[in-house]
């Protein structure tokens, strides 16, 4: 594996007021999707959130800027690889977000649907352009050191299978329903394991190989590489394994990528070195689903559900917020 360049010593970002402002932005991106549940209108559920979710960014005392977005700045007018958010002064932080992820879960109401946003501080998170990423996660129950993207399908499954104690056939392994998986699925099945077939959301479903009553054992797949640091800053708190190896899809992405200083295409990105110091993570439900409830519009007022993540203090809870109509 090629070394990264070292980083500054480690700083921490506990702060209970930063805590506090990552879920309100979360929140205030989740309301503003949740008003477009249903309608059939991904891009302006998407819209909605970044809306919301700058405004939000904008106003609290942090100097940040956004290294995981919506695009570069060529292809995103806001929230764009690049951009500073926050008034300028207080914490020096890195953000990667995700306004709603699931847009198509979110048109048309089902399930998963999330506002996601990691905090680091400067130099703490992975710099990569919108891209894919080659992706495996699997929990804590299985760990590190059992799976990597370095093996074939087959010999992951029958690693799990033993880390387990079971049968390859009592696995169940998360898959994005594209056309470039039907290979990974193919094979997969093959093993005897079983797929479960989503539509979006890659984010959860990392996160869902920590959660014994997802069923998902493993997460499979190639997605977005801002997923995938979404995800790495998640189960850096909760625990579990993740790697994720980037894929240029032609010269463009390549020149991108080497702009932000990625030069070796056939590293592998474990946790440590896509979030290689303190983080935050929070995410709000727009959506329910199996690891958030999904925003309410009550007559006493709107509630949210959310999950803050702290890695330096290992804190993880469920906050359910009641903000006024």
């Amino acid at each position: 594996m090629t070394s990264l360049p070292s980083s500054p010593k480690v700083k921490t970002l506990l702060d209970e007021g930063l805590l506090q402002q990552a879920r309100y932005v979360c929140e205030q991106a989740a309301i503003a999707a949740a008003e477009w549940r249903g309608l059939g209108d991904r891009m302006a559920a998407d819209k909605a959130a970044v809306d919301a979710m700058r405004s939000a960014l904008m106003s609290l005392d942090i100097s940040g800027k956004v290294v995981i977005g919506e695009g570069e700045r060529d292809e995103a007018p806001m929230l764009y690889i690049g951009e500073s958010v926050g008034k300028g002064i207080g914490s020096e932080v890195d953000i990667a977000l995700d306004p709603l992820e699931g847009t198509n879960f979110c048109a048309s109401s089902t399930a998963n649907a999330l506002s996601v946003m990691a905090l680091s501080p400067r130099g703490g998170l992975l710099h990569a352009p919108d891209m894919y990423m080659d992706k495996i996660a699997v929990g804590s129950n299985i760990g590190a050191g059992v799976v990597s993207l370095s093996q074939t399908p087959k010999a992951n499954l029958a690693a799990i299978a033993r880390r387990l104690k079971c049968e390859i056939s009592s696995l169940q392994v998360c898959i994005l329903e594209r056309d470039r998986h039907s290979e990974l699925i193919r094979s997969v099945r093959e093993c005897g394991a079983r797929v479960r077939l989503i539509g979006d959301g890659d984010v959860f479903a990392a996160i869902a190989t920590n959660d014994r009553k997802s069923g998902i054992d493993v997460y499979l797949g190639t997605g977005g590489a801002p997923e995938g640091v979404l995800a790495a800053a998640a189960m850096k708190v909760i625990g579990g394994f993740f790697e994720g190896k980037l894929i240029c899809s032609n010269e463009d992405e390549r020149l991108r990528a080497e702009r932000m200083g990625i030069v070796d295409f056939n590293m592998l990105y474990g946790i440590e070195e896509i979030v290689r110091s303190d983080v935050i993570f929070v995410a709000s439900g727009v959506t329910d689903g199996a690891l958030l409830d999904g925003v309410r519009f009550e007559e006493e007022g709107i509630s949210v559900h959310s999950i803050v993540m702290h890695e330096a203090s290992k804190r993880i809870e469920t906050v359910r917020a009641r903000l006024p109509l």
